[in-house]
Protein backbone atom coordinates (compact mmCIF):
# COMPACT_ATOMS: atom_id res chain seq x y z
CA UNK A 1 0.00 0.00 0.00
CA UNK A 2 1.18 3.67 -0.63
CA UNK A 3 1.75 5.60 1.98
CA UNK A 4 -0.32 9.08 2.39
CA UNK A 5 2.63 10.98 1.25
CA UNK A 6 2.86 8.78 -2.13
CA UNK A 7 -0.69 9.76 -2.87
CA UNK A 8 -0.73 13.38 -1.69
CA UNK A 9 2.06 13.48 -4.33
CA UNK A 10 0.43 11.41 -6.76
CA UNK A 11 -2.80 13.48 -6.01
CA UNK A 12 -1.27 16.54 -6.62
CA UNK A 13 0.92 15.74 -9.58
CA UNK A 14 -2.84 14.92 -10.84
CA UNK A 15 -4.21 18.07 -10.20
CA UNK A 16 -1.31 19.98 -12.05
CA UNK A 17 -1.52 17.71 -15.11
CA UNK A 18 -5.08 18.14 -15.05
CA UNK A 19 -4.29 21.90 -14.90
CA UNK A 20 -1.77 22.10 -17.69
CA UNK A 21 -3.61 20.21 -19.99
CA UNK A 22 -7.10 22.55 -18.90
CA UNK A 23 -4.61 25.57 -19.84
CA UNK A 24 -2.95 24.70 -23.05
CA UNK A 25 -6.33 22.71 -24.33
CA UNK A 26 -7.24 24.40 -27.73
CA UNK A 27 -11.09 24.16 -26.79
CA UNK A 28 -10.73 26.23 -24.52
CA UNK A 29 -13.96 28.82 -24.18
CA UNK A 30 -13.43 32.39 -24.46
CA UNK A 31 -15.37 35.56 -24.79
CA UNK A 32 -15.04 36.36 -27.92
CA UNK A 33 -18.48 34.50 -28.91
CA UNK A 34 -20.10 36.14 -26.49
CA UNK A 35 -19.29 39.55 -27.73
CA UNK A 36 -20.15 38.06 -31.03
CA UNK A 37 -23.40 36.78 -29.87
CA UNK A 38 -24.42 40.55 -28.08
CA UNK A 39 -23.46 42.15 -31.42
CA UNK A 40 -25.74 39.86 -33.45
CA UNK A 41 -28.76 40.10 -31.13
CA UNK A 42 -28.65 43.95 -31.41
CA UNK A 43 -29.39 43.63 -34.89
CA UNK A 44 -33.00 43.10 -34.42
CA UNK A 45 -35.75 44.56 -35.89
CA UNK A 46 -38.26 46.85 -34.00
CA UNK A 47 -41.61 46.08 -34.67
CA UNK A 48 -42.90 49.14 -32.51
CA UNK A 49 -41.35 51.29 -34.60
CA UNK A 50 -42.53 49.86 -37.58
CA UNK A 51 -46.34 49.99 -36.38
CA UNK A 52 -45.86 53.62 -35.32
CA UNK A 53 -46.71 56.24 -37.35
CA UNK A 54 -43.32 57.41 -38.40
CA UNK A 55 -42.03 54.19 -38.87
CA UNK A 56 -45.17 54.07 -41.52
CA UNK A 57 -44.68 56.85 -42.95
CA UNK A 58 -40.70 55.78 -43.55
CA UNK A 59 -41.94 53.05 -44.80
CA UNK A 60 -44.64 54.66 -47.36
CA UNK A 61 -42.01 57.76 -48.14
CA UNK A 62 -39.70 55.19 -49.73
CA UNK A 63 -41.94 53.13 -51.31
CA UNK A 64 -43.20 56.54 -53.19
CA UNK A 65 -39.83 57.94 -54.13
CA UNK A 66 -38.71 54.36 -55.50
CA UNK A 67 -41.97 54.57 -57.81
CA UNK A 68 -41.28 57.71 -58.81
CA UNK A 69 -38.01 57.46 -59.74
CA UNK A 70 -38.86 53.89 -61.71
CA UNK A 71 -41.34 56.12 -63.30
CA UNK A 72 -39.13 59.22 -64.18
CA UNK A 73 -36.72 56.29 -65.69
CA UNK A 74 -39.24 54.82 -67.97
CA UNK A 75 -39.03 58.45 -70.34
CA UNK A 76 -36.59 58.30 -73.00
CA UNK A 77 -37.38 61.29 -74.63
CA UNK A 78 -37.54 65.00 -73.06
CA UNK A 79 -37.34 68.50 -74.55
CA UNK A 80 -36.51 70.49 -71.98
CA UNK A 81 -34.93 67.97 -69.96
CA UNK A 82 -34.11 70.01 -67.02
CA UNK A 83 -37.38 69.43 -64.98
CA UNK A 84 -36.88 65.84 -65.64
CA UNK A 85 -33.26 65.87 -64.72
CA UNK A 86 -34.19 67.70 -61.59
CA UNK A 87 -36.68 65.35 -60.60
CA UNK A 88 -34.91 62.04 -61.27
CA UNK A 89 -32.06 63.89 -58.53
CA UNK A 90 -35.16 64.95 -56.10
CA UNK A 91 -36.42 60.90 -56.18
CA UNK A 92 -33.50 59.02 -56.49
CA UNK A 93 -31.40 61.35 -53.00
CA UNK A 94 -35.02 60.89 -51.39
CA UNK A 95 -34.99 57.03 -51.61
CA UNK A 96 -31.26 56.75 -50.64
CA UNK A 97 -31.17 58.54 -47.44
CA UNK A 98 -34.51 58.13 -46.26
CA UNK A 99 -33.82 54.34 -46.69
CA UNK A 100 -31.00 54.55 -45.20
CA UNK A 101 -32.39 56.25 -41.88
CA UNK A 102 -35.47 53.52 -41.71
CA UNK A 103 -32.94 50.92 -41.67
CA UNK A 104 -31.45 52.73 -38.70
CA UNK A 105 -34.06 53.23 -36.98
CA UNK A 106 -35.92 49.84 -37.49
CA UNK A 107 -32.73 47.86 -35.97
CA UNK A 108 -32.30 50.37 -33.70
CA UNK A 109 -28.52 51.31 -35.12
CA UNK A 110 -28.77 55.20 -34.23
CA UNK A 111 -28.71 53.91 -30.28
CA UNK A 112 -25.34 53.23 -30.81
CA UNK A 113 -24.42 56.80 -31.88
CA UNK A 114 -25.65 59.29 -29.16
CA UNK A 115 -23.60 62.17 -30.41
CA UNK A 116 -25.79 62.56 -33.03
CA UNK A 117 -29.17 64.38 -32.84
CA UNK A 118 -31.75 62.03 -34.36
CA UNK A 119 -34.41 63.79 -34.24
CA UNK A 120 -32.80 67.06 -35.66
CA UNK A 121 -31.47 64.91 -38.50
CA UNK A 122 -34.52 63.45 -39.65
CA UNK A 123 -36.48 67.03 -39.12
CA UNK A 124 -34.14 68.29 -41.62
CA UNK A 125 -34.50 65.13 -43.86
CA UNK A 126 -38.12 65.31 -43.87
CA UNK A 127 -38.19 69.12 -44.45
CA UNK A 128 -35.62 69.31 -47.19
CA UNK A 129 -37.49 66.24 -49.06
CA UNK A 130 -40.87 67.79 -48.54
CA UNK A 131 -39.67 71.48 -49.31
CA UNK A 132 -37.36 69.62 -53.00
CA UNK A 133 -40.50 67.02 -53.75
CA UNK A 134 -43.36 69.57 -54.04
CA UNK A 135 -40.77 71.73 -56.38
CA UNK A 136 -39.66 69.26 -58.44
CA UNK A 137 -43.14 68.05 -58.78
CA UNK A 138 -44.31 71.27 -60.05
CA UNK A 139 -41.33 72.12 -62.25
CA UNK A 140 -42.36 68.33 -64.23
CA UNK A 141 -45.93 68.87 -64.37
CA UNK A 142 -45.73 72.06 -65.80
CA UNK A 143 -42.99 71.15 -68.71
CA UNK A 144 -43.88 67.46 -69.44
CA UNK A 145 -45.54 66.18 -72.41
CA UNK A 146 -48.38 64.20 -71.11
CA UNK A 147 -47.14 61.03 -71.26
CA UNK A 148 -48.68 58.22 -69.17
CA UNK A 149 -44.97 58.01 -67.12
CA UNK A 150 -44.52 61.75 -66.65
CA UNK A 151 -47.94 62.23 -65.33
CA UNK A 152 -47.37 58.73 -62.91
CA UNK A 153 -44.45 60.39 -61.77
CA UNK A 154 -46.09 63.58 -61.04
CA UNK A 155 -48.81 61.60 -59.17
CA UNK A 156 -46.29 59.60 -56.96
CA UNK A 157 -44.22 63.15 -56.60
CA UNK A 158 -47.18 64.90 -54.99
CA UNK A 159 -48.08 61.97 -53.14
CA UNK A 160 -44.42 61.21 -51.76
CA UNK A 161 -44.49 65.56 -50.81
CA UNK A 162 -47.52 64.64 -48.83
CA UNK A 163 -46.01 61.67 -46.82
CA UNK A 164 -42.46 63.67 -46.18
CA UNK A 165 -44.53 66.52 -44.69
CA UNK A 166 -47.12 64.72 -43.06
CA UNK A 167 -43.63 63.23 -41.20
CA UNK A 168 -41.91 66.90 -41.03
CA UNK A 169 -44.90 67.77 -39.22
CA UNK A 170 -44.78 64.76 -36.14
CA UNK A 171 -40.87 65.06 -36.39
CA UNK A 172 -41.37 68.89 -35.20
CA UNK A 173 -43.47 67.61 -32.36
CA UNK A 174 -41.02 64.78 -31.43
CA UNK A 175 -37.97 67.39 -31.40
CA UNK A 176 -39.62 69.36 -29.41
CA UNK A 177 -40.37 67.13 -26.50
CA UNK A 178 -36.77 66.05 -26.69
CA UNK A 179 -35.87 69.40 -26.06
CA UNK A 180 -38.16 69.79 -23.24
CA UNK A 181 -36.69 66.35 -22.19
CA UNK A 182 -33.22 67.57 -22.09
CA UNK A 183 -34.17 71.02 -20.12
CA UNK A 184 -36.16 69.26 -17.74
CA UNK A 185 -33.04 66.63 -17.03
CA UNK A 186 -30.59 69.67 -17.18
CA UNK A 187 -32.37 71.88 -14.43
CA UNK A 188 -32.64 68.51 -12.43
CA UNK A 189 -28.92 68.15 -12.22
CA UNK A 190 -28.43 71.29 -11.87
CA UNK A 191 -30.89 71.14 -8.53
CA UNK A 192 -29.20 68.41 -7.09
CA UNK A 193 -25.62 69.82 -7.89
CA UNK A 194 -26.49 72.53 -6.25
CA UNK A 195 -28.71 70.35 -3.16
CA UNK A 196 -24.77 68.47 -2.87
CA UNK A 197 -23.05 71.60 -1.94
CA UNK A 198 -25.14 73.30 0.28
CA UNK A 199 -25.22 69.69 1.73
CA UNK A 200 -21.37 70.19 2.08
CA UNK A 201 -20.58 73.58 3.92
CA UNK A 202 -16.72 72.73 3.87
CA UNK A 203 -17.14 72.79 0.64
CA UNK A 204 -18.60 76.57 0.53
CA UNK A 205 -15.23 77.50 2.69
CA UNK A 206 -12.43 76.23 0.59
CA UNK A 207 -14.31 78.38 -2.04
CA UNK A 208 -13.91 81.37 0.11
Amino acid sequence: MRSGEELDGFEGEASSTSMISGASSPYQPTTEPVSQRRGLAGLRCDPDYLRGALGCLKVAQVILALIAFICIETIMECSPCEGLYFFEFVSCSAFVVTGVLLILFSLNLHMRIPQINWNLTDLVNTGLSTFFFFIASIVLAALNHKTGAEIAAVIFGFLATAAYAVNTFLAVQKWRVSLRQQSANDYIRARTESRDVDSRPEIQRLDT
